[in-house]
């Protein structure tokens, strides 16, 4: 198969879909791989390491596209590449979308396979190809969140871990899956007070035995939500449902009651973000200040640490995408029924439920109907 990666246009995204070694791994499984020449510079791989590797450079981005059966990539395509969207093309890479309309016309309309990292869900209900960067996201959001407490910022001038003799911050954490988890380990190592909500009892009586007395759990409810904001220095959104939108709970009224200069990290922007206030910023201008609060809603927040990302997430895409490419879509779906739950768009259809069902003019087909 004809496999390709381009540079990254999102802003400030630095992120790649192939490191040299995946293009190794590639091209000893005999395919032939096409690099756009300085997709890599951003994450610190050069050409010359591409080229090395076995890779076909090209000079442009547009050449690549039409070049290749499969595209490899980290975020969503944007709007000046939906033209160069071709039938039959896998797209294999971050869609979301379920926050972005145009873009699910687009793949509609050019009938390209659409195979998205974050709805791929392992039997085992995990979600491999998301948990990397929601680990790295949820680690970023307390050290951007520490920083925006700044005054210089618009903060409170409040240090997460105090010093003796003066208040610990107060962290509130809004879910409690891997985004969440992760950014609770950081918040306890900065000795802040942390406060963590879900609706799965399970999933806190988890981290109740992980975290202990350095944490307390709560039922997320709109009353322990809205009463948790209140004396929070920093709140991070980490609520996730796979494919589908995220839920506003996060309300605009809570903000009137919260303490002036507090922080709001949304990092579920890329699925519509989970508060009613959010709107996507980008890491050149990250933050806005609403009723006195401090907003930061980066949708691509990895971004901001591509070497560490793009070597765990291509750690994780590299075997599915492998898969893909060895046997084509339709046949590495039967052989390993995972990567169905990946497959947003096929031919024109729309194939993910959850995107379906957050939109009202779209209907869902099965994808497994379709290859059977």
């Amino acid at each position: 198969m004809k496999v390709g990666c381009v540079r990254e246009i999102k802003n400030n995204e630095f992120r790649v879909g192939m490191t040299p070694d995946n293009v190794k791994s590639y091209v000893n499984a005999g395919h032939e791989v096409y690099i756009e020449k300085g997709a890599g510079v951003g994450s610190g791989f050069m050409d010359e390491e591409y080229a090395a590797a076995g890779a076909i450079m090209i000079d442009e981005a547009k050449d690549v596209w039409k070049t290749v059966e499969m595209m490899i990539k980290v975020k969503e395509p944007l709007e000046e590449e939906y033209p160069l969207f071709h039938e039959g093309l896998i797209l294999y890479t971050y869609l979301h979308l379920a926050a972005d309309k145009a873009q699910t016309d687009a793949l509609l309309n050019g009938k390209v396979k659409g195979v998205a990292y974050e709805t791929l869900i392992e039997r085992d209900g995990s979600i491999p190809l998301l948990a990397p960067m929601s680990q790295i996201a949820g680690r970023l959001s307390l050290q951007e969140g520490a920083k925006y407490l700044e005054k210089i910022f618009g903060g409170s001038g409040v240090l997460l871990a105090g010093v003796p003799g003066t208040p610990k911050a107060n962290v509130v954490i809004l879910g409690g899956g891997t985004v969440g988890t992760n950014a609770c380990k950081i918040a306890v190592g900065m000795g802040a007070n942390v406060t963590i909500l879900d609706i799965n009892l399970k999933r806190l009586a988890y981290l109740d035995d992980i975290f202990g007395a350095r944490i307390q759990t709560l039922v997320s409810t709109d009353a322990n939500i809205e009463k948790a904001v209140k004396d929070a220095d920093l709140v991070i959104g980490s609520v996730l449902i796979p494919g589908k939108a995220a839920p506003k709970i996060f309300k605009k009224a809570y903000l009137k009651n919260m303490k002036p200069g507090s922080v709001f990290v949304d990092v579920a922007v890329d699925q519509g973000g989970c508060g009613e206030t959010t709107k996507v910023t980008y890491h050149d201008d990250p933050i806005y200040i609403e009723d006195g609060i401090v907003h930061y809603c980066v949708g691509n927040m990895p971004g901001a640490v591509p070497r560490t990302s793009t070597i765990a997430l291509t750690n994780a895409t590299l075997a599915y995408g492998l898969q893909i490419a060895n046997k084509g879509l339709e046949q590495a779906c039967k052989d390993n029924d995972v990567i169905y739950s990946a497959i947003n768009t096929y031919d024109g259809k729309l194939t993910c439920k959850n995107v379906a069902d957050s939109f009202d003019c779209y209907t869902y087909t099965d994808v497994r109907e379709i290859f059977d």
